[in-house]
Formats: C-alpha cells, sequence, structure tokens
C-alpha cells in the first residue's frame, strides 16, 4: 500500500431521523484515484461533501496529512487543499467565468480596497489556455456558456490550485464523450503529481478503467475496499446490492414491428444556432432513440417536442393535428419531458417532493368544486415515490435534500403520475445506479407494450443500442444517420455517424 493521504474516521451523519453515515472509516493512499460506489441514497455524496465543508458532519474526523480538519465551507476546505466538482453545476449566474473560477479567492486580486479586473481575467485566460479551453472567455457572463461549458470551467475552478484532493461527484454523467475525456485527463494529471482523487460514479465500467481502488458504501454503512484489479462488474454490483443482480437489463426482442402508426410528426425545425431543419416521425409503441456528441443539438430536440424552445421554426404536430408550439398545449395532450439540467428545468427545488410530482397532475387531481385534498396529493406522491424506489423520510421532505439519483427518481415518479402517452426523456438514467437503471429500464419497455412512445435522448450509447427501436443520431445540428434496432449493432457503427 502506498502512503496515507487522508484517513476517514467513524464519520457519522445525520439528517433528521435518517443516518446518512453510520461511523464510516476508511483510508485514500497519496497519488491514487479512489473511486466512491454505491446505490443511489448509500452515503457518498454526503461523505464528500462533509470533506469539503458542504456539510458538517455529526461525530468523527477526516486526518488529511496527519492533520485534523474541519472545514465549515468550501473556501475553508480549498484551503485544506481539499476541492469538490459537484453533480449539479457548481458555477453561478451574474458572475463572468473569471470570478467563478476564483470565488471566495477574489482576495488575490485586491489591492488597497480595489479590485484588479484585469489581472483576474489575464489569469484566468491563462489558466483555460493552459487546460486547453481557450474558446471560453474569461470576463464573459457564465450564463452565456452552456451546461458542458460551465462544468469545464468547473475543473479549472476545482484543480488549478493543485489541491491534494480533488472529489470529483458524478460529474461524468452531465459530460459529453470529450468532455469525459477531458476530465479523465486531468484526473490522470492530479494522479501523476501525487495527489488524490476520489471518484464518484454509477458507470462500473469507468470505475474499473478509471480508480485504482474502490469503495463501497451501502445504507449509509462501509462495506469494502478493493483493487479495482481485483474484482468485475458483477463482483462490484453484489457489494452494492448486498446480492446478486440478474440480467435482464435491456430489452431482449428483435425484430419486432413498429406500429405504422404516427403520434407525432417533426417537421422542419430549426432552433437559431442550435439545430437546423430536423424532421422524423415517432410511432405508437416506439422507442425512438437520439444520440450524438455534447453539441450535436440532441438535447434541443426533446425541448423543441415539448414547445420549450425560445425561437423554434418549423411544426410538432400530434395525430389529431393539434400543434405542440408551447408547455401548457404540450401537457395538456399528454406528453412529458425530462431535462438533462433537472436541477433548473426539471424540479421546483425548494418545494417538496409531494408538490414535484403533484405538479403536471393538480386538475386531475382536483374535486369537482376544483379543490385540492392534502390527503389525496399525499397519497398520490406517495404511490409514485414508492414505485421509483424514492429514499426519502417523507413526501413533505425538501427535493433540494435528495441525492442526485434520488431528485431523479422524483422526476421520473411526476410523469408516471401524469400517466403521459408521449415521454420526452433526456438524459433519464443520469446520476441513478444500476439496480433503478434496470428498474427504468423495464418501466420503459413496460411503457413501450402498453403503446405509449418515448423519444429518448442520450450519451450512454450502449442505452440506445440496448432500448431503442430506432436511433437518429445528430451531427452539428443536423440528422446525419438512422440505424434500426440490430443485435449486431455496436457503439462503433453508433460512433462512425457522429464524428
Amino acid at each position: 500500500m502506498g502512503e496515507i493521504r487522508l484517513q476517514v474516521i467513524d464519520v457519522s451523519k445525520n439528517f433528521g431521523i435518517t443516518k446518512a453515515l453510520k461511523n464510516v472509516s476508511f483510508n485514500i493512499d497519496k497519488g491514487e484515484i479512489h473511486a466512491l460506489i454505491g446505490e443511489n441514497g448509500s452515503g457518498k455524496s454526503t461523505l464528500t461533501n462533509s470533506l469539503t465543508g458542504i456539510y458538517k458532519k455529526d461525530s468523527g474526523k477526516f486526518i488529511l496529512d496527519g492533520k485534523e480538519i474541519n472545514p465549515a465551507n468550501q473556501v475553508e476546505a480549498n484551503n485544506e487543499g481539499v476541492s469538490i466538482i459537484v453533480q449539479e453545476l457548481g458555477t453561478l449566474d451574474g458572475l463572468t467565468v473569471a470570478e467563478n473560477i476564483f470565488l471566495g479567492h477574489e482576495d488575490r486580486f485586491v489591492k488597497f480596497g480595489i479590485k484588479n479586473t484585469n489581472a483576474m481575467n489575464k489569469e484566468a485566460n491563462d489558466l483555460l489556455k493552459k487546460y486547453g479551453f481557450e474558446r471560453i472567455k474569461a470576463s464573459d457572463m457564465i450564463e452565456n456558456y452552456n451546461f458542458e461549458d460551465r462544468k469545464l470551467v468547473e475543473i479549472v475552478k476545482a484543480t488549478y490550485f493543485d489541491p491534494k484532493i480533488v472529489v470529483i461527484d458524478e460529474t461524468t454523467t452531465a459530460l459529453s464523450r470529450e468532455g469525459r475525456e477531458e476530465l479523465y485527463k486531468q484526473m490522470n494529471r492530479i494522479k501523476e503529481s501525487g495527489n488524490s482523487v476520489i471518484f464518484i460514479s454509477h458507470d462500473l465500467p469507468e470505475v474499473l478503467k478509471m480508480s485504482d481502488t474502490i469503495t463501497v458504501l451501502r445504507d449509509g454503512v462501509f462495506i469494502d475496499t478493493v483493487r479495482s484489479s481485483s474484482i468485475d462488474e458483477e463482483g462490484l454490483k453484489k457489494l452494492m446490492v448486498g446480492r446478486e443482480v440478474t440480467g435482464g437489463y435491456y430489452r431482449s426482442d428483435y425484430g419486432e414491428k413498429v406500429s405504422s402508426e404516427v403520434v407525432m410528426s417533426v417537421k422542419n425545425v430549426t432552433v437559431p444556432g442550435l439545430i437546423s431543419d430536423v424532421s422524423f416521425d415517432l410511432h405508437k409503441g416506439e422507442i425512438l432513440g437520439f444520440g450524438g456528441l455534447s453539441e450535436s443539438g440532441m438535447h434541443e430536440v426533446g425541448k423543441a417536442c415539448f414547445g420549450a424552445s425560445f425561437d423554434r421554426e418549423g411544426s410538432v404536430t400530434l395525430s389529431d393535428g393539434t400543434k405542440i408550439n408551447d408547455i401548457p398545449t404540450a401537457i395538456k395532450h399528454s406528453i412529458a419531458y425530462t431535462s438533462k439540467d433537472r436541477d433548473n428545468e426539471s424540479l421546483v427545488m425548494n418545494q417538496s417532493i409531494r408538490d414535484n410530482i403533484c405538479l403536471p397532475s393538480l386538475t386531475a387531481l382536483a374535486n369537482k368544486l376544483h379543490l385540492l385534498s392534502d390527503r389525496r396529493l399525499k397519497k398520490f406522491a406517495n404511490k409514485y415515490a414508492e414505485t421509483m424506489s424514492t429514499k426519502m423520510q417523507s413526501v413533505d421532505q425538501f427535493v433540494s435534500n435528495l441525492s442526485g439519483g434520488n431528485k431523479q427518481k422524483v422526476v421520473l415518479a411526476r410523469w408516471l403520475g401524469k400517466d403521459s402517452d408521449i415521454l420526452l426523456l433526456d438524459s433519464p438514467t443520469r446520476g441513478i445506479d444500476v439496480k433503478v437503471k434496470q428498474d427504468i429500464y423495464q418501466l420503459m419497455d413496460k411503457m413501450r407494450k402498453e403503446g405509449k412512445s418515448i423519444i429518448m435522448i442520450s450519451e450512454e450509447l450502449m442505452e440506445l443500442i440496448g432500448m431503442c427501436d430506432r436511433i437518429i443520431i445528430m451531427k452539428d445540428g443536423k440528422i446525419n444517420g438512422e440505424l434500426e434496432r440490430n443485435k449486431d449493432m455496436d457503439e462503433n457503427s453508433l460512433i462512425a455517424k457522429m464524428v
């Protein structure tokens, strides 16, 4: 074993009656990539958030290079040599790229009470260039950039000062292929410099490929630490779930004929600067996949079909002739949409799980006098939260207090409750553990058999291959190819049309 960098000793953390961490202890060595895995709600993010000052642990110790640390916030954690790249957006609107990079450390550019913005921008631009991100400009407002580019800014923010430990919490699920490769490069650079990475991911092949050591948590309890070279995917699943996870992951059918009935017809849809002249039909009982690189425009397709694109041209028409030009019309006509950016676009963060699940179904839940019963709302929310195995204290808990994967379950529970006929799912399994992924795939298959139609937008190629009847590949905002379901299809056939 190498030289110890961090000792986690008997760390516990409770949220009310929920014991999120129970006396967790393990060590992390210098110069290693140490993966932390477990099902949603197993305590991974609670542990790293306690280490980086986002939460205050209830008991236990973090010993970094022989010295106990107790950061009260992320700035203090940075000063101790610990940083984090969070799963959701970790940059702040209203600030420039440079201000986000140096947030909490602006005093380096202040003299006699005056901030030297030019010096800050110059240093930020030098860093962006060093990382190969020079297309991102230090003086631009951060909100001018998309989710992916903002993640790249976070990589710079979390690593430029050469911290001893960098926590990467589910970040890869938010990144495209190119973004992931960039992150892997930075992880290896940190490791080679003798510093350490704590890597949280639900993608087990990625965990095995990138990490040296893996610690498994289950229900807030330490289960085991293993060398990545001495275990396989099935072994990890067993440690995570406590039993064998059987096959039946993706669909097993091939050659089934999809209905000729068209439920949604998309014609010449253009969103300036994002997608151009996109046309396709979605059939009854079909899972239609959209794949491509991050900037291909595939994420805009779901928004455009839901009537959520600001300046869309072209038409989206349902089988009864209804034109979908806005969100209320889409919801009224039984269309559901889940965004890739769930915190900002799919959930009301400072509302309860109950309110979030019930929101699109309020009209159906009201009585003849248009009044809503608390008991009925709670019963409805409980039913669908439990269907999705959401780990929560109760449906009255705020969504903002849930783990990333459990937030995603609430998004899906909401549309499950609405019983929508057309589902536009953008990155539906992002940040979700292997067991719940399997549940979602089985749910999609069940919906398909019931005659519901699904558009699945995903950067996970195996997911598209495993679940879809057809896959449309986007490139540079346009459709660049279409593939039919086929048991001989592999990732290379999709990549050939993506690049």
